[in-house]
């Protein structure tokens, strides 16, 4: 087991462009990892660890956070999201949008 924290900074830079915000758990604390946020023009939501001095990270936007991984939660319950069984890219997309279209309807 690794950890995704050296990976963001390339899946960031492989965007097509500049998001507002990034949002991260705490987890994904780290000073150059902000700061590399902030260099290509985003602004990080990202709270700090409970030992390290407050950062500005504004409520309202990382409690969307907790939506986002509750509506992926949810779809893994799907057996063929939650193990990749579709092995395209087109057939992945077409499991995962009926998914979501499902939960949208359920709700």
């Amino acid at each position: 087991q690794a950890h995704e924290l050296p990976h963001a900074v390339p899946l960031l830079d492989g965007l097509p462009g500049v998001p507002k915000w990034v949002v991260g758990d705490r987890g994904y604390t780290s000073h150059a990892f902000r700061d590399h946020i902030w260099t290509m023009g985003a602004r990080p939501a990202i709270p700090p660890q409970r030992h390290e001095a407050p950062v500005a990270c504004p409520d309202w936007i990382y409690n969307n956070r907790n939506q986002v991984e509750r509506l992926w939660a949810r779809l893994k319950e799907w057996r063929a999201i939650a193990t990749r069984y579709e092995k395209t890219a087109a057939s992945f997309t077409g499991v995962l949008c009926l998914a979501a279209a499902l939960d949208w309807l359920k709700r």
